[in-house]
């Protein structure tokens, strides 16, 4: 039985911009072993080329077929609800050219979508823009509701928050792409080719990558080098079937594969 990983970033393999302890020699392992593997990223702003850069300057070799991003997620959704759409987008490169790539044509009048990524480069004119395309009509997207981290000097409102501005103006509720949406979940599934019995999600945050992959029925394992801690899995009605305390715990071939994977 093919056996495949999908795996959170930040906190997981890198915090910031350094390098998570042992993070290196895991994916290194996966690469050796054969075993299918996507990083699975909520950010949309950076297409899977940058992405791939980023890891590689982290000392991470991977190529583009190993990077999903909400971005990627989102432009597949909206291809197959409605192809040759038309979209306008507040979002930068990543969104922007996912959504060219699956035939959505990006206009600035009458558009059948609203879609919101993150990014700094979009202004309030735009923002009320996209307003009265909603209240007009649109439908509206946002490839996440990833909270802002509240710290000072952060360069980025967050895209909850923006959303939120945009849901309190037009009284419509967004509707999300990203993880934990279960359209993400399942489009980074099959992008790896993956059965659900074979899918394990590793990430470092209950509220996204585990609570996706229980509601999915895929297996999950949360690591505490990021943004959860022991102290707050209590308040969860849901658990992971594993914990580690970083990636570079993780042992193969895991208690629930059935194949021969190679020991770790």
């Amino acid at each position: 039985m093919k056996e495949g990983l999908l795996i959170d970033m930040d906190g997981v393999i890198y915090s910031g911009e350094a390098l998570i302890f042992g993070a290196d020699r895991f994916i290194k392992f996966l690469i050796d072993q054969e075993i299918p593997f996507a990083f699975m990223t909520n950010n949309s702003q950076r297409t899977a080329l940058e992405v791939v850069r980023k890891l590689k300057a982290l000392g991470i070799k991977v190529d583009e077929s190993h990077v999903y991003t909400s971005a990627m997620a989102t432009a597949k959704f909206l291809s197959d609800q409605s192809p040759k759409g038309t979209a306008y987008v507040l979002g930068e490169g990543g969104l922007l050219s996912s959504l060219h790539d699956h035939g959505i044509t990006l206009v600035n009048t009458d558009p059948e979508f609203v879609v919101l990524g993150e990014g700094r480069n979009f202004t309030l004119e735009m923002v009320q823009r996209a307003v009265d395309m909603i209240l007009a009509g649109a439908k509206f997207i946002t490839t996440n509701r990833d909270p802002s981290p509240k710290k000072p000097g952060w360069n980025n409102l967050g895209i909850a928050a923006t959303t939120a501005m945009i849901e309190e103006a037009t009284g419509r509720k967004a509707f999300v792409t990203g993880k934990p949406s279960p359209v993400m979940m399942r489009s980074a599934r099959k992008f790896l080719g993956l059965e659900t019995s074979e899918t394990t999600v590793i990430g470092d945050t209950m509220e996204t990558d585990i609570q996706g992959g229980v509601q999915m029925g895929y297996k999950t394992i949360l690591v505490l080098s990021g943004i959860s801690s022991k102290d707050t899995l209590g308040q969860y009605a849901f658990k992971s079937d594993m914990i580690a305390s970083s990636v570079d715990e993780i042992k193969f071939p895991l208690p629930w594969w059935e194949g021969t994977q190679a020991s770790k």
